[in-house]
């Protein structure tokens, strides 16, 4: 669509009025309004960049980066000047930039260094209907910020389909604008039952379409990488076998956020002369990316989701049916430039009955250790996390595990008081376990090995093979030419992945021949050179950072780093348990688990895995699964116990201790059962059994 045809352009002056006059201005641009590209350069018209920087937030990287180069060709101007982004571990801005498009994770980075946020003129959280973790606290900060910059400051909440009745009344009743997007109706067309597989049931009905309809792209909904890929392959099958001259040319192309950004941009070019196009995108396209030319719509009703469980430190992946909300956006794609069609897989039954209206808020399913130790070193004394203003709160449960992990790995004291750590820790752009591990590691004189492990573990890709479901049959092989861990476990290999390609001056043929994700180890060299500036930053001078591997004499190579995993990851600790042929977690949330079959860690020679390891993360799929695992030592272990004893949530939350009292072995509100420990003949005896079934086995062989 043109620019000067796009609906908000109608709207300019209202918005320039509107946001004049009040310091909140809500705007629900519906789909292909241009509330995206063009709000910011309103705003920009108006003069407000003058005074500051024009933000928008977007909670997706890639939106982020598409959005940002979309305005700067539209300015004419070069991407990273006058319009640049900013996202996890790239920059593209400079001085002279005045409207920027950034994460909402950067931007709440960035007000730890500057809490009122003084470079910004405007901020704009854009797709707050999202509902992402980072944009919902965002909200929260930006109801304190403009009492303190109530001059100077405007945000603007903009959403193509967020309950602006609701965010009005959370900021004291702001004005609330509505701006037309979807130019052309859309013919919905259900399915009269659900299909036995999605996948099957989209390449039917697209190929149906190329068939049978006139020009126009298709865009079809998938969950995500793996059905995608699995999806192109087949239609780039199914297409190639139609008799020739039957119908026009079609091309195939993927949008997932895991896709290069090269390949990402693709999808916004035109196709050639008679030739149709099939996207096949994750929820990605929904409303963070409009592609223009789409006008037929498959949607297969679905979308992976991951929901964290605080009462077991468990991470689900799951495919589950949109909302009402997610099925008329994916509809309102069909409608950019004509009249469009929309295929629903379902029966409007399942439309009208089964999804829920809106999608369930991140913040109510995830972990919010981050958060809470963000929300912690703002250092604002009137701040009970418990109690800090949300929009939609998460449930106390989810904050008191936050509150629990974050004690453990020394981030806040007993008093729920951050400390000096957890202040170092906030300034590293990594989940709490990994910014942890690297402060210990300094101490031990092993950060060069442990900035490698948290790079190969904040990958935000599959980086090994025989890790994903595409490559099943793969993981079952042996992988003769890939370093094993020295026994030690998953993150000892990945050090020891990363050293060896190092050792290869970094050749993109060692990676093409080991089957490791060219891209994504490129990107983890990139990550842990920034990494490696901020640490040093942090301590005020020069680090040893080189890749190699360094250890003291008479020491075993991984011990230190192994030492300093254990603290970072004193949350998730685990006890093997021989009658359940597993592990049980230790601490406030017991669960029995294995390590997962993609593991490098090793049995000894009777048999037996370590007695603890530190995990991760915990996944539920077939069954509860520890991934990415460690082996470390019990002694190490003692310590953590200690802390677990002396846990008092009210005290951690930064409320007072008064109701709940800490008995004499523990918080009240743990389970008995959490804390005793195996009697050592009990243990032994235990061990031993175990020992001769496993001799035993061995003997029949």
């Amino acid at each position: 669509m043109a620019k000067q045809q796009l609906p908000i352009l109608q709207f300019e002056d209202k918005i320039k009025q509107t946001v004049e006059h009040n310091p909140v201005v809500v705007i629900i641009g519906e789909t292909g309004s241009g509330k995206s590209t063009q709000l910011s350069q309103i705003l920009h018209r108006s003069g407000y960049s003058n005074s500051g920087l024009i933000a928008v937030t977007q909670p997706r990287r890639v939106a982020a980066v598409t959005v940002s180069r979309r305005v700067s060709e539209e300015l004419g101007v070069r991407l990273g000047e006058e319009v640049g982004y900013s996202i996890r571990f790239e920059d593209r801005t400079s001085e002279k930039t005045r409207i920027k498009y950034l994460t909402d994770g950067v931007l709440l980075r960035e007000s730890l260094s500057n809490p009122e946020l003084n470079q910004y003129s405007v901020i704009i959280l854009d797709e707050a209907h999202e509902r992402s973790l980072n944009t919902d606290i965002l909200l929260g900060l930006m109801k304190r910020l403009i009492k303190l910059r109530p001059s100077n400051l405007k945000v603007l909440i903009t959403s193509a389909t967020l309950d602006g009745e609701k965010v009005s009344k959370f900021f004291c009743d702001c004005p609330i604008l509505n701006v037309p997007g979807k130019l052309y109706p859309v013919e919905i067309l259900y399915s009269s039952e659900r299909p036995k597989s999605y996948l099957e049931s989209c390449l039917r009905v697209a190929i149906d379409i190329h068939v049978r309809e006139p020009e126009g792209d298709i865009l079809i909904f998938m969950t995500g990488q793996d059905d995608i890929e699995k999806l192109v392959s087949k239609l780039e099958e199914k297409i190639r076998s139609l008799e020739e001259g039957s119908c026009m040319d079609a091309i195939v192309l993927p949008l997932h956020g895991s896709l290069p950004p090269e390949l990402q941009i693709r999808v916004f070019s035109p196709p050639p002369p008679n030739c149709r196009r099939f996207i096949v995108a994750t929820n990605i396209a929904e409303t963070s990316l409009t592609v223009d030319g789409v006008v037929y719509v498959v949607d297969s009703g679905y979308v992976k989701q991951r929901h964290y469980i605080p009462s077991t430190g468990m991470y689900s992946l799951d495919v589950v049916q949109i909302s009402r909300v997610q099925a008329d956006q994916r509809a309102g794609r069909a409608g950019r430039t004509r009249p469009g069609k929309c295929y629903r897989l379902y029966p409007s039954i399942i439309y009208n009955e089964e999804f829920l209206g809106a999608t369930i808020p991140e913040i109510q399913r995830s972990s919010l250790a981050g958060s809470v130790l963000y929300l912690k070193s703002l250092d604002l004394p009137d701040i009970d996390i418990l109690k800090f203003d949300f929009l939609d709160p998460p449930s106390s449960e989810s904050l008191e595990d936050a509150l629990k992990q974050l004690y453990l790995i020394d981030a806040i004291d007993d008093s729920g008081s951050i400390t000096k750590i957890g202040q170092t820790m906030a300034e590293l752009p990594l989940e709490p376990s990994l910014s942890r591990t690297l402060i210990e590691a300094n101490k031990y004189g092993c950060l060069s090995q442990a900035l490698t492990v948290v790079a190969m573990l904040s990958a935000e890709t599959t980086l090994l093979p025989g890790r994903s479901k595409s490559n099943e049959k793969k993981r079952k092989q042996p992988l003769p030419d890939l370093p094993n861990g020295s026994g030690w476990g998953d993150h000892i290999q990945l050090l020891e992945i990363f050293e060896q390609w190092d050792q290869t001056d970094y050749s993109i043929d060692w990676c093409k021949d080991n089957d490791l994700q060219v891209r994504g180890m490129k990107f983890v060299k990139d990550v842990r050179k920034q990494l490696c500036q901020i640490m040093q930053k942090i301590a005020k001078g020069p680090l040893d950072v080189r890749t190699s591997k360094r250890w003291k004499d008479g020491q075993e190579e991984y011990k230190d780093l192994r030492k300093a995993l254990c603290v970072g990851y004193a949350g998730q600790l685990a006890e093997r348990m021989l009658r359940h042929n597993g592990y049980r977690t230790i601490g406030f949330k017991s669960q029995l688990v294995q390590v997962h079959p993609s593991s490098v860690l090793r049995t000894d020679d009777e048999g037996l895995l370590p007695n603890y390891v530190v995990y991760h993360e915990l996944i539920a799929t077939s069954r509860p699964f520890m991934r990415n695992v460690c082996a470390i030592e019990m002694q190490w272990a003692s310590s953590i116990m200690k802390k677990l004893e002396k846990l008092n949530i009210a005290k951690l939350s930064g409320g007072t201790a008064e109701s709940e009292e800490v008995t004499e072995g523990g918080n009240s509100n743990l389970p008995k059962q959490e804390i005793l420990r195996e009697a050592p003949d009990d243990r032994d005896n235990r061990i031993q059994a175990a020992r001769d079934r496993f001799l035993a086995r061995k003997g029949n062989k």
